[in-house]
């Protein structure tokens, strides 16, 4: 048997290797529709209309032509949380670009609206 055979081959230890996990997971943040004096924040399709504006901040870029998606940015996306409207804002947006990532959360300074980490919503209000 040759001596090539049996020696280690380091292009060949990126198939093997285990895939490399993140030393944490990403952090995302809620921006939720309700103003730091505890009014809901109008108008009505805020969440929609951020998400939409963010929508070409993607994994990969916007596509052109057949290949164009039309939606929302994982990284920032509406939902709805007790009733309110939200965005949650992923903090892998920081890493595709910078100044979108502070667009949106000094949209959420500006208009005075509460942000909270993820996992640290508040309680649904009693009813």
């Amino acid at each position: 048997m040759s001596d090539l055979a049996e020696r280690p081959r380091p292009e060949l230890a990126a198939l093997t290797a285990e895939p490399k996990k993140p030393a944490h997971a990403p952090r995302e943040f809620f921006i939720h529709g309700v103003t730091l004096q505890g009014r809901t924040f109008r108008p009505s399709d805020w969440a929609e209309r951020l998400c939409g504006v963010m929508s070409g901040f993607r994994p990969g870029g916007v596509g052109a032509g057949r290949d164009a998606l039309i939606g929302y940015s994982p990284y920032c996306r509406p939902t709805t949380v007790g009733g309110v409207k939200c965005v949650v804002v992923d903090e892998r947006l920081r890493d595709i670009e910078r100044m979108a990532f502070d667009f949106v959360m000094n949209f959420a300074r500006d208009n005075e609206l509460q942000v909270f980490e993820g996992g640290s919503l508040p309680d649904p209000p009693r009813r």
